[in-house]
This record gives C-alpha cells, sequence and structure tokens, in this order.
C-alpha cells in the first residue's frame, strides 16, 4: 500500500494548485498536491478554489495540516479527501521563504526527479499505478497558447446553478457566489526529456499561468496579444534561459491510461545557480 486509507493530521508541503472548474455539487473545486511529511506525492481533492483567491490562506510552498482520508473511487494510490470535504479545517503551519526559499524547496522537490517522461508513463501503466511525479525537461522547444471556448460549458454552468452557487455572508444573508474566470486559452509546453526521439506537448493546468494571464491582460489594458506576449515572456524566455526548470505532472482518473495521461499541473523554477550568485552579489 502507497500510504494508509486514514491519515489524522497529515502534514503536506504544498506544491500545486490546479486551475479550478465548476462542479455540481460545489461552486468550483481545485485539485492540490503536495510531499507528505515533504517525502512521498499525495493529492488532495477537493479543495475549495476561494482559497487559491487568498494566497494567506494556502500559499504555495507551505506546510499545512488536515485530516485525509484515501478516496475510494479512485484508483490512484496518491488520492485522498479531507475527511470533511471542503469545509475540513486547514492548518498553515509555516511556509519556505522568502530568505533561502529556493534552496529550502530544492530539498524537497529535487529527492525524487525523473528524466524521462517515457518511464514515468510505463509507470503509470502498472499497478499500483504512479500518477504524480516530477520530470526534468531536457530542452524547452516552445510554449503553445492555442484559443479555446472563452466560456463554461453550458452543462458545467447548469450542473453548478443546481448545486451550491450560494453561501452566507457574516451578516446571514445569501450570496451568489462568483465562478473563477474561463481561460480563452489553453497554455501547454512543447519539450523534450531524456530518450525522446520527438517533442512532446503537454498542457499547463497550473493556477500560476492562469492567474499570470489575467494579470497580463489588465496590465495590457484588455489587449489579449500583449498578454499573451508576456506570458510567454515570463514562460518561455525567463524560466527556460534562466532557471532549473522541473514539472510537476499528474494524471486525470478519466484519462489514466492513455498513451500519455499526464499534463503538467505545476512548473518549479528556482533561478539557475549562476543567477542566484548574482542576485546575492547585488
Amino acid at each position: 500500500m502507497y500510504l494508509p486509507d486514514e491519515i489524522p493530521d497529515a502534514r503536506v508541503l504544498v506544491t500545486v494548485k490546479t486551475y479550478p472548474l465548476p462542479s455540481s455539487k460545489y461552486a468550483e473545486l481545485v485539485c492540490t498536491a503536495g510531499l507528505l511529511e515533504g517525502e512521498k506525492w499525495i493529492r488532495i481533492y477537493p479543495v475549495s478554489a476561494s482559497l487559491l483567491r487568498d494566497d494567506r490562506r494556502l500559499p504555495k510552498y507551505s506546510w499545512v495540516r488536515m485530516n485525509l482520508r484515501r478516496k475510494t473511487r479512485d484508483f490512484r494510490p496518491e488520492s485522498y479527501s479531507p475527511v470533511q470535504g471542503i469545509d475540513e479545517p486547514m492548518v498553515v503551519e509555516s511556509q519556505l521563504g522568502p530568505a533561502d526559499a529556493w534552496a529550502a524547496r530544492r530539498r524537497y522537490v529535487e529527492r525524487e526527479v525523473f528524466e524521462s517522461m517515457s518511464d514515468v508513463i510505463s509507470l503509470a501503466h502498472r499497478r499500483p499505478p504512479v500518477s504524480l511525479a516530477t520530470v526534468r525537461p531536457r530542452e524547452i522547444i516552445d510554449l503553445v497558447i492555442e484559443p479555446t471556448e472563452p466560456d463554461w460549458r453550458d452543462e458545467w454552468l447548469d450542473q453548478t446553478k443546481q448545486g451550491s452557487m450560494f453561501a452566507v455572508d457574516g451578516s446571514g444573508r445569501l450570496q451568489q457566489r462568483r465562478l473563477v474566470r474561463k481561460l480563452p486559452y489553453k497554455f501547454s509546453y512543447r519539450f523534450i526529456t531524456e530518450g525522446d526521439s520527438l517533442p512532446r506537448t503537454m498542457q499547463i493546468e497550473d493556477w500560476e499561468i492562469g492567474a499570470l494571464y489575467w494579470n497580463c491582460l489588465r496590465s495590457a489594458n484588455g489587449d489579449a496579444e500583449t498578454a499573451k506576449r508576456l506570458v510567454r515572456r515570463k514562460y518561455l524566455d525567463e524560466m527556460r534561459d534562466k532557471c532549473d526548470l522541473l514539472f510537476f505532472v499528474g494524471t486525470t482518473m478519466a484519462h489514466h491510461w492513455a498513451p500519455n495521461p499526464f499534463v503538467v499541473i505545476g512548473v518549479f523554477y528556482p533561478p539557475r545557480t549562476s543567477q542566484l550568485r548574482l542576485l546575492e552579489l547585488d
């Protein structure tokens, strides 16, 4: 067994927060993942998307404590749910940073790094399967930005409206929850890893790239082309040229047995050692 069925007072280093999706039961939900006791990968779902909007409540690379139970309907051994659902108390103990943030994070993140996506996919297709991993790309070729539906699907919105679209505010009044905006673009990395003969294209489902796009769109006064250029500059030019880039990759339950079931659920981008020395000299 990968981990026990019940993990009371689990201590997790949060490394992943994905872009939220509408839910029929709740307004919107997000998948988080991290390292249990800083060692083994664990997926935590569902978590309220409201935690994304306020980084003080759930900052990345923070240590959190909560009670977890294995998701019995999910065959992936890393998948757990909060015992009390999205209302489970989550205690943020501390955060790795900012003084030695990257060095502290690397001590945990780099404990198991795969150089080959083929190796990770092979492990995903075994039993018990692997559905979360850290991968080092050998070469980043491009950041692919493709238009997609600008709005959530009607059936998703209809299901959400039938669910818990209302919350009680501090005065006891019902207020309609505001869904997170649907990204009008799909962002993907095109890259190769060790042993690859052809480049791979994998979608990025990280919360950070979505939040970055909206921030760039705001700073560009609504000009989508400028916003996309700014995202490309950050996720391609800066990260590729100045960072020791790693990908956090994960599968979805529905597509786990596909030829390549993984998407990029997070990007780890510590400055390269030479860049870090330059920053220390400034």
